[in-house]
C-alpha cells in the first residue's frame, strides 16, 4: 500500500486550474465557429508565437492579433462570446479583467 504525506502539494495550483478553465472557454467558443478557422487560429499561434491557446491567457495580445486576422468582421462578437462562456467560472475576475483589457484595447 502506498501512502502519501498529508502536506504534499497538489500537482496543479488553483491558478493553473483557472487558466486551464479559461483557455477551455476560449477553445469552446472558437470550436463552435468551425474547425477550419479554429485550426487556422492554432496554426497561426504556433507559427507566429510558438504558443497555444493556454499561453494566450497570459499573453492575450497573441490571440488578439490572430483572431483579428482570422475573424476580421466577427472579432468583437467572438470576444463577447468568450466573456459569456467564461461567466460560468468563479474566482477568476482578475484573470478575466486582465485578458479582456488587452483584447478590447
Amino acid at each position: 500500500m502506498i501512502t502519501y504525506p498529508v502536506h504534499e502539494k497538489p500537482m496543479v495550483s488553483s491558478d493553473q486550474d483557472n487558466k486551464i478553465a479559461f483557455a477551455t472557454c476560449i477553445e469552446i467558443v472558437l470550436m463552435r465557429r468551425g474547425n477550419a478557422n479554429y485550426n487556422t487560429v492554432l496554426a497561426k499561434l504556433q507559427s507566429l508565437y510558438k504558443s497555444w491557446i493556454y499561453e494566450c491567457v497570459d499573453h492575450p495580445e497573441y490571440l488578439k492579433s490572430v483572431l483579428k486576422e482570422v475573424y476580421v468582421n466577427d472579432y468583437y462578437t467572438i470576444i463577447e462570446e468568450i466573456r459569456e462562456e467564461s461567466d460560468r467560472l468563479e474566482d477568476i475576475d482578475k484573470l478575466k479583467s486582465d485578458f479582456f483589457r488587452v483584447m478590447l484595447n
